[in-house]
């Protein structure tokens, strides 16, 4: 288990859209989890290290079987001429005495050399492996969290222009292939360029004339390297916006699949879904063709390299100026040259995916909140409910015709108001301007007096209580989603809320009362009911302000009769904001405001209005012909 990191970020905030830059920033993150990273990349080097020893130690095993196998014939030799066979070897009488009649001994000490950075390698690159993916999970956790921290912090423009199932790829398969280069493809690069180096200098060291022919592939190696990543990665880009795309579908067609089979859409969505699936295969197809052709060039240029060492290694040893031993020693050495050139083709693979994906993350990361607290911003102290708009208007994303214009009313505490209007009038927009969920584009709401962009949202919001028309539950029982805003209360509030809001006798219906799980999204209630779990929701934080936006358009009469009068008795005290279609349910308001087109065209109580206010008139007069209509059918 990770600890949960307490450091902020890194300061620096460049633009998600940086590519490669923003595989750099990502990279950074590994600070993060910096003890074990740091270890990962000692064991890298060591594991590497014992890797590069063994090629020394394979040209001691065969140099001890050779040196013994002339030691042998020259024992039959003459000893007059001995002498002068030891010059022409190089080798002191220690030494002939020591190959031919202990030739084992070095045999031994090699192959027991070979067994011992075995075994190193293998625990030290077992060590490198789990401790980075360790820090590759911690990695991915962070991003995961962060992300979620960071969607759940966005303001409504934000989700207004993204769709959940771009922002739910951005979180799992874009993170996973960050993840995937910071704890594989990284310190395979890292690997290979430690391999590269060390082998390089062992090899110049060992046979300078023989190293400088295979030198002039590396060069050429780069250059393909840079070259393919630069195209690659907006092509890794492009697979994942195909991704996010299809993914959308999906998600929008499971969430939405009783309109699809109430309409007999099927075929038409399959057919959607087909086409975006199309299109990542063809991006996706397209990538590999790309990668068809790296491949070939990296083993190309590999084994022109390998040929030209075969020949000039080849002319060295008929020249009697390379040993065998050497021979064999430069042989394995090639392969540790060659072998990370051909592991450019994955590394180029993963960072193009990484650095494409990186970009998307930090994009989420990095986007702008229309709605934070302000600097020196305060909590806001109990509240009495005064609330006031004052000459308020209000745009989407800032450009367009306004939605709100110059709307201005007040309400004292304890007061219900109610919001009267046609389709379209603005009557949702005004509450969500309450909590803040949008910021007004012009004029100020205060409570209390004081504007509610001064104080911190946390304590606005935990002072106002609300049910939304559209009604969301979560995954859980019916006691986990009226206490979702208040998870510390105790059974006995949580009952007194669902009796207050008529919630209670359908709870106690089901089997298992209010540890019944709702199901995803709630499906397994009926709109009524999950309406009344909402409320009870609200009422269950004891607000003093209390929004309901059209609360009871999903129940029958005579539950929204049993509501009415709940609600009649809990918003005493409290400053209630109600939005209705039917002026039934709004008639007893201390105030009615009437909009129409964004705008107040009346403010007064169903008396005053019915005299002076021919919208207002006019509704009601309307509504009073439906129900005639309805009672005569």
């Amino acid at each position: 288990m990770f600890k949960r990191r307490t450091s902020s970020r890194p300061a620096r905030r460049e633009s998600g859209k940086g590519g490669f830059k923003a595989l750099g920033r990502a990279i950074r993150w590994l600070g993060h989890y910096r003890r074990e990273a740091i270890l990962a990349y000692l064991f890298l080097f060591i594991s590497t290290g014992a890797q590069l020893m063994v090629p020394q130690m394979v040209q001691n095993v065969l140099d001890a079987v050779t040196n013994g196998m002339i030691a042998q014939q020259i024992k039959t030799v003459p000893g007059q001429f001995l002498p002068m066979i030891l010059e022409r070897l190089e080798w002191t009488e220690a030494q002939f005495d020591a190959f031919a009649n202990r030739p084992e001994a070095a045999l031994y000490t090699a192959l027991g050399l070979i067994v011992l950075f075995a075994i190193a390698r293998g625990a030290f690159a077992f060590a490198q492996t789990y401790m980075s993916e360790r820090v590759s999970q911690g990695v991915a956790f962070d991003f995961r969290n962060d992300i979620f921290a960071k969607i759940q912090r966005l303001s409504f423009s934000y989700h207004d222009r993204n769709r959940t199932g771009q922002l739910m790829i951005r979180a799992t398969d874009d993170v996973e292939k960050v993840r995937v280069f910071i704890g594989q493809g990284l310190l395979m690069a890292l690997q290979a360029l430690v391999l590269l180096t060390g082998t390089l200098i062992i090899l110049m060291v060992t046979n300078l004339k023989l190293t400088l022919v295979i030198l002039p592939v590396l060069p050429l190696a780069l250059i393909l390297f840079m070259v393919f990543g630069a195209v690659a990665q907006p092509l890794f880009a492009e697979v994942q916006r195909r991704l996010s795309h299809l993914n959308t579908i999906l998600q929008e067609n499971v969430a939405g699949i009783k309109v699809v089979k109430a309409f007999v859409r099927e075929p038409q969505e399959q057919a959607k879904f087909h086409s975006a699936a199309d299109s990542l295969m063809d991006q996706q197809i397209r990538v590999s063709r790309v990668f068809s052709f790296l491949f070939p060039f990296i083993f190309l240029l590999a084994n022109l390299g390998q040929a030209a060492v075969l020949y000039y290694g080849g002319r060295q040893i008929i020249d009697s100026t390379l040993s065998f031993g050497e021979w064999q020693k430069f042989s394995l050495y090639l392969v540790y040259v060659f072998f990370p050139i051909g592991q450019l083709g994955f590394i180029i693979s993963q960072m193009s995916q990484a650095s494409a994906s990186a970009g998307r993350v930090f994009e989420i990361l990095d986007a702008k909140n229309d709605v934070t607290d302000k600097p020196g911003a305060q909590p806001l102290a109990d509240i009495t409910g005064t609330l006031a708009f004052e000459e308020v208007s209000f745009r989407y994303f800032d450009s367009g015709d306004p939605v709100l214009s110059r709307i201005s009313f007040a309400v004292k505490p304890g007061q219900t108001v109610a919001l009267l209007g046609a389709t379209g009038s603005g009557k949702s927009t005004v509450i969500n301007l309450i909590p803040r969920f949008y910021d007004v584009s012009e004029g100020k709401i205060t409570i209390d007096g004081t504007d509610v962009r001064d104080v911190t949202l946390e304590s606005l919001r935990g002072q106002i209580g609300i049910v939304l028309q559209e009604t969301n539950l979560f995954t859980g029982t019916i006691r986990d989603n009226i206490a979702f805003g208040r998870p510390d209360a105790s059974d006995e509030e949580v009952i007194a809320a669902a009796q207050a809001a008529a919630a209670h006798d359908f709870i106690l219906s089901f089997p298992d009362g209010y540890a019944t799980p709702v199901g995803e999204r709630g499906a397994t209630l009926s709109g009524g009911q999950k309406q009344r779990l909402a409320i009870a929701r609200a009422l269950l934080m004891d607000p003093r302000i209390l929004i309901l936006d059209d609360s009871t358009s999903s129940v029958d009469l005579a539950t929204e009769s049993l509501i009415q009068k709940a609600l009649d008795k809990l918003m005493q005290g409290r400053t209630s904001i109600v939005i209705a279609q039917r002026i039934s349910t709004v008639r007893n308001a201390d105030q009615i405001v009437v909009l129409d087109k964004g705008q107040v065209a009346g403010v007064g109580t169903h008396i005053e209005l019915m005299e002076n206010n021919p919208i207002y008139a006019d509704i009601f007069s309307s509504q009073l012909v439906e129900d005639a209509d309805e009672n005569a059918a």
